[in-house]
């Protein structure tokens, strides 16, 4: 619920308007009746959690890779599209990550394994290359219920009458007036714009590992390899899964534990059984302390960003490129 209880207003994410969409809040249903609100999506839920394993005691389990793009040092676990993001595909890991993704289509993820394993974890399409991609096995989403939209205004005020002291001219000429506004030199109003929602029907964030899509993933033909990869993986997805989670979302969406709603953790089974579940955060890290042992962390490294590699990949020339048209991706 918002720090502020209840009733609290809580700012959503906002969208740009596209595909019949005209921007803003994303609400389902009714405005101002039954409807949902979409708080935090799947794929901004997945960029905030990912980033913890460049962090301790969650540093060791995850190769450290890490591009420098001119005077900025990017990790593979901030990029956007992980290992299928473009400022890895044109470093000098990209014949790597291509040989990886080629091996995924062929059904084995070792090799991915070893240079981004959690791509396998929050999911992954190498959407411009090979088109390998495997399915999230985390994911987690905030969506709010029977929400009320609210609209705020404000007036921005400026110091002194610049015009009337005659600091300033005085001006029928629209981008002149314009330029003042936009300068903090005059009065400029702001109408009716998002101001937020009140959840009558609640918060609530909804978090799934799949063990489902986790069987998906093979080493080969070897089943001892299977295993070592699989409880690899399922070590890292068990950590994101149970580790404590910022409420601060943005600006005016500071979320906080519900005390009248405690948290359900169950086990979902294929039949449709459920089954209540105690998983403590610390042995989900010791598990997957010892799976990373045993299925042995890949290397970490510092990579350069190429720009011929970049030129070439916009031209559609590049190793990677594969005469592949450019598709707009939305994540």
């Amino acid at each position: 619920m918002p720090v502020e209880g209840h009733d609290g207003v809580v700012f959503p994410a906002t969208f740009a308007a596209g595909d019949n969409f005209p921007g803003g809040y994303n609400i389902d249903g009714d405005k101002d009746g039954k409807n949902v609100c979409l708080i935090d999506s799947v794929g901004s839920q997945a960029n905030r959690i990912e980033p913890l394993f460049a962090t301790e005691p969650y540093a060791g389990l995850v190769p450290q890779i890490v591009i420098k793009a001119g005077e900025k040092d990017v990790s593979l676990l901030e990029a956007g599209h992980r290992a299928g993001d473009a400022i890895v595909r044109c470093s000098s890991l990209q014949q790597e990550l291509r040989d990886a993704f080629k091996e995924l289509l062929k059904g084995n993820c070792e090799p991915l394994a070893k240079i981004a394993p959690t791509s396998l974890v929050f999911g992954v399409w190498d959407s411009r290359d090979t088109q390998a991609k495997r399915p999230r096995l985390v994911a987690s989403t905030i969506r709010a219920f029977q929400v009320r939209r609210l609209t705020r205004s404000a007036q921005y005020v400026p110091a002194v009458e610049y015009i009337d002291h005659k600091l300033l001219e005085d001006t029928d000429d629209k981008k002149l007036r314009d330029a003042y506004a936009v300068r903090g030199f005059i009065h400029v109003p702001a109408s009716g714009s998002h101001g937020g929602v009140v959840a009558d029907g609640g918060i609530r964030r909804d978090a799934t590992l799949s063990l489902s899509a986790l069987r998906m993933l093979v080493a080969g033909a070897e089943a001892e390899r299977t295993r070592k990869l699989q409880r690899y993986i399922l070590g890292l997805a068990l950590v994101a899964f149970t580790a404590p989670q910022r409420g601060y979302l943005r600006q005016g969406c500071n979320l906080v534990a519900d005390p009248d709603r405690p948290r359900e953790f169950v086990v979902v089974h294929s039949d449709g059984k459920r089954e209540p579940a105690i998983l403590v955060h610390d042995d989900a890290v010791a598990f997957a302390k010892a799976a990373a042992q045993a299925f042995g962390v890949g290397e970490s490294r510092t990579v350069e960003f190429d720009r011929e590699k970049a030129l070439a990949d916009v031209r559609g020339d590049s190793a990677s490129a594969e005469s592949k048209p450019l598709k707009k991706v939305r994540k």
